[in-house]
C-alpha cells in the first residue's frame, strides 16, 4: 500500500516517472503552441506580389 508522503501517485516511481512526466508536458505544450501558430498562419491571407 502507498503511504501518504505528499508525492503525487504519478511521480512515486522515481526519476524515470519524473522524466516521462516532464517530457510529456513539454511535448503537449509545444504541440499546442505549434498548432495555434499554424492555425494563425493558415487564417491570414498571403500577400499578392
Amino acid at each position: 500500500m502507498l503511504r501518504d508522503n505528499g508525492i503525487p501517485v504519478h511521480l512515486k516511481g522515481g526519476i524515470g516517472d519524473a522524466f516521462l512526466y516532464r517530457a510529456t508536458m513539454i511535448l503537449t505544450v509545444g504541440g499546442t503552441a505549434y498548432t495555434i501558430y499554424q492555425l494563425a498562419v493558415a487564417s491570414l491571407p498571403k500577400k499578392q506580389d
